[in-house]
């Protein structure tokens, strides 16, 4: 049994201060985050199932924990969480990530946010905590994260997150709340390059590129050169087409030299038919990337549904396998810290591929099988 494994992915947290005082501390901080991250992995998604797990698993986690003092109580995971420091434990997370991600040239980070629904306290005037994601689609990892009280400050905090990042050769997408042209310019700034979607919080583009693809899909206009790529998939009684067509013909808008880098316009109409209903839908972006030829278009489709995983990979499994919109962690820094060992666990799951078993099974058996578990913890070797 390697029961080194744990203490191989804990040497990444070593620096993290302890927020108690000296006389106060029957447990090492490193004790506490270690049968957290393990009771998170194995489907604990409270405090008290924490400490249920660790009184449950007290042997097994003697076998590399000192633990003079048992196992903490419930109410010491939470006041343990709730002072540490949010953003020691993301410096530490990400220097974790920064060993354990594959990086390469093309690949692809989708930057979106998630709101903790529950997190928010009113009698304390305390607001919903947005966790904004930065997702690596090539190795379904979260990269860092940062907190904002409020949906709306998530424009000052992609910045923030992006600067963490190494985002050099990669492929940065984000929705339209990111569409700004003071994000562009830090991508590229960053030697990355952008794929961001134009909404109405960009109107005037948003018309013009409404208005110029309109016409390049009904009547392309001569000498112009446009990509184009479609692929359809179906099941369940549903097909989907989707079509992309991009264009460098930029010359038309005025206001191309305030985007950094800027080279492409980007459209994707999506098709759905579900037995005798039909839907469109047509979405806009821009990018820094060519969009010239039929590869360039079915590149960028490909980066465009990238973007999706943050939803379907990241969002969805913390909500329905780890039901965090269900958590009420709402004193001081636990929900924001919990949230980051959400994520950890998440990471660490989604590594393992010695069984074909979705994340939900995955906890089940780290549960049951000590010795899956410590493969699990082993995953950043």
């Amino acid at each position: 049994m390697d029961v080194g494994a744990p203490r191989g992915l804990l040497r990444y947290f070593g620096e993290l201060e302890d927020p108690r005082m000296n006389r106060t501390r029957l447990h090492s901080l490193t004790d506490i985050l270690a049968i957290t991250i393990c009771a998170v992995i194995c489907g604990a998604d409270t405090w008290t199932e924490i400490a249920l797990f660790g009184k449950s698993k007290l042997k097994w986690l003697r076998s590399f924990l000192e633990l003079p003092n048992g196992i903490p109580s419930h109410d010491t995971f939470g006041r343990v969480f709730s002072r540490l420091d949010p953003q020691q434990l993301e410096r530490c997370f990400r220097d974790w990530i920064a060993a354990l991600a594959e990086s390469g040239g093309g690949q692809l980070i989708a930057v979106d946010g998630k709101t903790l629904r529950r997190s928010f306290d009113t009698a304390g005037a305390k607001a919903a905590i947005h966790m904004v994601s930065a997702w690596s689609e090539a190795n379904h990892l979260v990269l860092g994260q940062l907190a904002t009280d409020a949906k709306s400050n998530e424009i000052t905090a992609i910045p923030r997150l992006l600067k963490m990042l190494d985002i050099a050769d990669s492929v940065v997408t984000i929705d339209a709340i990111g569409c700004q042209k003071s994000i562009a310019k830090q991508i590229v700034n960053q030697d990355g390059h952008y794929v961001l979607q134009v909404k109405s919080n960009q109107p005037k583009l948003h018309d013009l590129l409404e208005e110029t693809f309109d016409e390049i899909t009904t009547r392309p206009i001569p000498g112009e050169k446009y990509g184009f790529y479609q692929q359809t998939n179906g099941g369940h009684g549903r097909v989907e087409t989707r079509r992309i067509w991009t264009t460098e013909w930029l010359d038309w808008y005025d206001g191309r030299s305030a985007w950094a880098g800027l080279r492409s316009f980007i459209c994707v109409e999506s098709v759905r038919r579900i037995k005798e209903k039909t839907s469109t839908e047509r979405r806009y972006y821009i990018s820094d990337l060519a969009g010239l030829t039929a590869e360039d278009a079915e590149q960028l489709l490909g980066y465009v549904r990238g973007h999706w995983g943050v939803e379907n990979k990241l969002h969805w499994s913390l909500d329905v396998i780890f039901r965090e919109d269900e958590r009420r962690n709402r004193i001081g820094h636990s929900a924001e810290n919990f949230s980051r060992i959400r994520r950890l666990a998440l990471n660490l799951l989604r590594q393992d591929k010695s069984c074909k078993l979705g994340v939900k099974a995955k906890r089940l058996k780290a549960c049951l099988e000590e010795q899956y578990l410590l493969k699990i913890l082993a995953s950043d070797n």
